[in-house]
């Protein structure tokens, strides 16, 4: 995925207001660079990988006994997920949903096919943010139709080079244990930046309790922030895994329910994690907070000590700078250095006063 600065929480989708359901309206950034259309079809003994120029040649694909993977990287072209849609018999709200990409991660069942929805995401350290992408998973009896955003890499590689090695269980499964390796894949990701943000909590946490600053204040925001896109896109996970576990679909094989455990699984774990680290993000401020209020007291003790010691020394000081002409020790020989011995003793019997009741 590509390196960008953090994204915003809330997006523009007006454009779709007042329009029929099923309209097909790209929601989300804006792209003009075309569409890459990769197909992975396969069984147990044969492979074939191409990248299509045109996406008529996937059409072919759908009635082979062989299990299929196409992977359309771009939903800025709807007229591609249009043909996409009247060629394999998908809902047109399902296809309005692939267009959106400000969908929150869902599961949607139908007669001939399964509708999933996924947050993509990576860490981007250099802008200490993290970038989110939509994919959608079409999963039918013999093929799984991926739809991606259109940005640079995504997560499935591993499950590439597993299909190419041919000694994985994928090549000998269905489309089921496919859409089971993708979804994995996206969930697996997360933990990789959960660790991540993890050292940088413990760096933020050291800072907060040593040296804190406007800039400490800042890192625990956009920690703060970057916790809550990931809770956004990893608690519905439980629902999707749960739902696919337990639907009886016959697209959903018995033998594969297991691992979409394994993935709900996952999920409770990561949502441990990730709540875990907004509670300690949380006590990060609180701490922030009592460090600022604890320096700004200690900067306050010393100069209120500073001014308690200097106010009976300007009162002394205030007395003998009358302009009286008949005033006591103005024509004795020691009466400055008096004065400022007098002073200088003040001075030392508060700080002495001062450290035995222990406010110094």
């Amino acid at each position: 995925m590509s390196r960008r600065k953090q994204r915003r929480f809330f997006k523009k989708v007006s454009k779709k207001a007042g329009l029929p359901p099923g309209t097909l309206v790209h929601v989300g950034e804006e792209r003009t660079d075309k569409v890459k259309i990769q197909v992975i079809d396969y069984n147990e003994s044969s492979l074939e990988e191409r990248e299509v120029k045109n996406v008529e040649e996937c059409f072919p694909f759908k009635d082979r006994a062989t299990v299929t993977w196409i992977n359309v990287d771009g939903v800025h072209e709807v007229e591609i997920i249009e043909k996409i849609g009247k060629r394999f018999e998908i809902n047109p709200l399902i296809l309005e949903d692939i267009a959106n990409t400000e969908q929150r991660p869902h599961v949607k069942e139908f007669d001939n096919l399964m509708f999933v929805v996924l947050k993509m995401a990576e860490y981007d350290e250099a802008n200490d943010s993290i970038d989110t992408e939509q994919v959608s998973l079409i999963i039918g009896s013999n093929y799984v139709i991926s739809f991606q955003e259109g940005k640079e890499g995504d997560v499935f590689e591993t499950v590439r080079g597993r299909i190419r090695s041919g000694r994985e269980r994928i090549r000998k499964a269905g489309a089921d244990f496919l859409a089971h390796a993708l979804m994995d894949a996206c969930v697996d990701s997360y933990f990789g930046i959960l660790e991540k943000l993890g050292l940088k909590l413990e760096d933020i946490e050291e800072e907060t309790l040593n040296h804190p600053s406007a800039e400490t204040l800042e890192r625990i925001h956009r920690l703060k922030r970057n916790l809550i896109l990931l809770r956004k896109a990893v608690w519905p996970v439980r629902e999707i895994a749960g739902f696919l576990e337990r639907c009886g679909s016959d697209l959903i094989q018995k033998q594969t329910c297991i691992y979409f455990r394994d993935i709900y699984d996952h999920s409770l774990q990561l949502i441990d994690i990730i709540e875990t680290l907004r509670d300690i993000t949380a006590g990060m401020l609180d701490i922030y907070l009592s460090s600022l209020s604890n320096r700004l007291n200690e900067v306050m003790k010393v100069l209120t000590i500073i001014s308690t010691i200097f106010i009976p020394l300007t009162f002394l000081a205030g007395i003998y700078g009358m302009n009286f002409r008949h005033m006591p020790e103005l024509e004795w020989r020691f009466g400055y250095l008096g004065l400022l011995a007098l002073m200088g003793l003040l001075g030392v019997l508060m700080l002495f006063f001062f450290r035995k009741k222990k406010w110094l």
